[in-house]
């Protein structure tokens, strides 16, 4: 098996390839007796070497037929006392898990941009490698760039400042291969904290300075909770608006979106979560994507201990509550009796992707939930604590983390555990009815707000109102009120032009379901300026459900999609094909 690569790489902006060679090192190569699997996309290998004694000799290899969206496997067959594997090769310009930007695409406008997107087995687009969570490795890159333009990865940077282009990275902890990652553009860095900065253009680093200026709270906070923050540095590189998620986990260098700086810091739930992978996702990894849970329930569970330890318990509940409103959202849309509902779900035959929802973050979370308010928020925590560093670079499944709740918390108060009915929680659809629910007075307060203003036309004080107060205000509106009545909030309160991305987008799909056309030059530009799949997709169901919807949507789509990252796009196209289809287009 592999458990080590090394990357030379040349990052050609021209031709928007990646090219060079990755080396494998295959432990424990005397017991092999079948072919090294590695997993390739798209790439175009020009030769693939092993090394039986001093010098690298061809090897003999095959590419099995191709599976959509999975890419070919390669199979390598190592002679006697071989134990690396060399591969040549080239990316190409389409490859899944890179996204090259014109200069036009980003803050400065001068110089070009490509960043990878890793998570869930698009790394294969570029670097040939066994990639599954299953297993670990850690890596060594050199990464040749034009000069001028700064190259990041996801470790640590080793980098001789009088080698011009060339930027050196070692990634020490084995890490599953999702999580190497790779930027390159006109980068500048700000410290935060002994061991947390802050990466973006330079014409946005100071404003991301100032929003993530929490992040060494954050740290010590989980540390306090959870054990030690065991990756070394903790930075944040902000990539421009085109990037699919809200943030990727990649260690020591978290990617994320520009939308969620607002400049209030009222967004910055992100980091946090990001942060929580460094515990749950990235130091004990779930072992399959049908266990995709075992990274992001966790991690929920600890981005709200930490929101609640920094900001208090009324905005950790009132981030629940969205959660859970967001949760019922995707049940109502999928059915609430679906298969992908449960937490443990059966991906066989199909791209990891195809399950993706909320219900492993938000159902995972309200999981850990009950265990907490089941057995005690310090018994829960220093349950958790013990499982992370008992099981600390490893991989887990649903299997063997069921034994372990078992070993050691439910065997321990079995009048407790009498109480969680794991089965229904991990393998049926749905929500159950124990699960826990979040309580908030402000969100009352909203509610009574909400409904004067329907009723009567009151426009809400929203003079000490946060984020969470506002997006819960528009989610409960009603999807038919009138245009006039929309216009005099958008008059009062300038949501249209709002800062606040969460809010901003939240607005947006009122005014599509209500016919405020007023904010349609900002729904357009909103499409044709953001790529995070989050706000993306709703804006376009909600475009569709308008007036004349569909040709509005497929007139915009058209000019935004060449901005768009594949996890986002690849989603827009479905929703339009089947909108069309039920249209008979």
């Amino acid at each position: 098996m592999i458990d080590h690569v090394e990357l030379d790489l040349t990052v050609d902006f021209q031709q928007r390839i990646v090219h060079g060679h990755a080396v494998h090192h295959v432990r424990e190569a005397e017991q092999i007796d079948a072919p090294v699997l590695l997993h390739t996309n798209g790439l175009v290998l020009h030769a693939v070497w092993v090394d039986p004694g001093d010098t690298w000799v061809e090897a003999e290899w095959e590419l099995r037929d191709a599976v959509p969206g999975k890419g070919r496997d390669l199979l390598v067959t190592l002679p006697d006392g071989a134990d690396r594997i060399k591969v040549d090769y080239a990316s190409r310009p389409e490859a899944a898990g890179l996204q090259w930007l014109e200069p036009g695409q980003t803050a400065g406008g001068d110089h070009p941009f490509v960043y990878s997107q890793g998570q869930s087995i698009y790394n294969r687009s570029w670097i040939p490698l066994f990639d599954d969570p299953s297993v670990r490795i850690t890596y060594d890159a050199v990464l040749r760039v034009d000069n001028g333009l700064r190259a990041l990865m996801a470790a640590e940077d080793r980098s001789d400042p009088s080698e011009e282009g060339v930027f050196r990275f070692h990634m020490p902890q084995p890490i599953p291969s999702y999580l190497i990652a790779m930027a390159v553009g006109d980068l500048a860095f700000r410290e935060i904290g002994p061991r947390s900065g802050v990466w973006a253009e330079p014409e946005i680093v100071d404003d991301a300075h100032a929003e993530f200026v929490d992040t060494e709270d954050m740290i010590v906070a989980v540390e306090e909770l959870y054990g030690p923050y065991r990756w070394g540095r903790f930075d944040v590189l902000v990539l421009p608006p085109a990037f699919p998620y809200g943030g990727m986990e990649n260690p020591r260098l978290t990617f994320a979106t520009p939308t969620i700086i607002a400049g209030d810091r009222s967004l910055v739930a992100l980091i946090a979560h990001e942060l929580a992978h460094s515990w749950s996702g990235n130091l004990v990894t779930n072992a399959t994507w049908d266990d995709f849970w075992l990274n992001e329930g966790f991690t929920v569970y600890l981005e709200r201990r930490i929101i609640e330890k920094l900001f208090g318990r009324e905005r950790s509940e009132m981030e629940a509550m969205i959660g859970r409103d967001d949760l019922i959202e995707d049940l109502d849309d999928m059915g609430h009796e679906h298969p992908d509902t449960r937490l443990v779900v059966d991906l066989a035959g199909r791209h990891p992707d195809d399950a993706f929802s909320n219900v492993p973050y938000e159902k995972g979370y309200l999981l850990l939930r009950r265990f907490e308010e089941t057995f005690g928020r310090t018994t829960f925590d220093r349950f958790l604590r013990e499982y992370f560093d008992t099981h600390a670079f490893e991989t887990m499944t649903t299997g063997r983390f069921v034994e372990i709740l078992h070993d050691e918390l439910f065997t321990k108060d079995p009048e407790a555990a009498a109480r969680i009915d794991l089965d229904v929680w991990l393998h049926q659809p749905g929500v159950p009815d124990t699960a826990p629910v979040a309580q908030s007075d402000a969100f009352g307060r909203v509610d009574a707000a909400a409904a004067r203003f329907v009723g009567n036309g009151t426009l809400p004080g929203t003079e000490a109102w946060t984020a969470f107060e506002w997006i819960h205000f528009l989610d409960v509106l009603p999807d038919d009120l009138e245009p006039a009545r929309m216009a005099t909030l958008d008059g009062a309160f300038d949501l249209t032009h709002s800062r606040n991305y969460e809010i901003l987008c939240e607005w947006l799909i009122l005014s599509l379901e209500t016919g405020y056309r007023a904010a349609d030059p900002q729904v357009e530009q909103f499409l044709l300026e953001v790529g995070r799949r989050k706000f993306v997709q709703p804006l376009f169901e909600a475009l569709l459900g308008a007036e004349n919807g569909l040709d509005r949507a497929q007139e915009i789509y058209e000019r935004a999609r060449p901005g768009y990252h594949s996890v986002t796009y690849n989603t827009v196209d479905r929703i339009l094909a089947e909108e069309s289809a039920e249209q008979g287009e």
